[in-house]
């Protein structure tokens, strides 16, 4: 799995013209999964999630976590992650998992984080637009 976790003060997914997914302080992840993943990838990548201190304390050292700061996280699926560009120059897609098995972790992997803090989420398999206002900016890029 690949996370590209960035702090923002909102974001938003769209699909078709409709807000399907709207947070507001917190993350968005934009979450890869990959050919060899499995539960225990998205239970171990979870816990770090939700615990990760990228949020300022009173003393503006980063040193909270989206939990502390009671803020919210919003999941986009996004198998691009796994884009290869080692040769040519198409990216070849080949180790990211097939959609049956990528949205049953995508889903899982929602779920566990849910146990923790609100999540709402983009729509699996479809185009979407993302909109998004940094917080930093930071950002962070997670695998295992």
């Amino acid at each position: 799995m690949k996370l590209v976790i960035q702090r923002v003060l909102k974001a938003k997914v769209t699909v078709d013209k409709k807000v399907v997914g709207k947070i507001g302080k917190g993350l968005l992840v934009l979450l890869g999964i990959g050919e060899n993943d499995k539960k225990e990838t998205a239970d171990f990548l979870a816990k770090k999630l939700v615990n990760l201190r990228i949020f300022e304390d009173e003393n503006n050292k980063m040193n909270l976590s989206v939990q502390d700061v009671k803020g919210e996280l919003l999941i986009v699926s996004q198998f691009t992650l796994y884009g290869d560009t080692t040769s040519g120059n198409r990216p070849s897609f080949d180790t990211a998992a097939k959609p049956e098995i990528a949205n049953e972790l995508y889903e899982y992997f929602c779920n566990k984080c849910k146990e923790k803090v609100n999540v709402e989420k983009g729509k699996f398999k479809c185009h979407m637009e993302v909109e998004l206002l940094n917080d930093g900016p930071v950002t962070i890029i997670m695998e295992k």
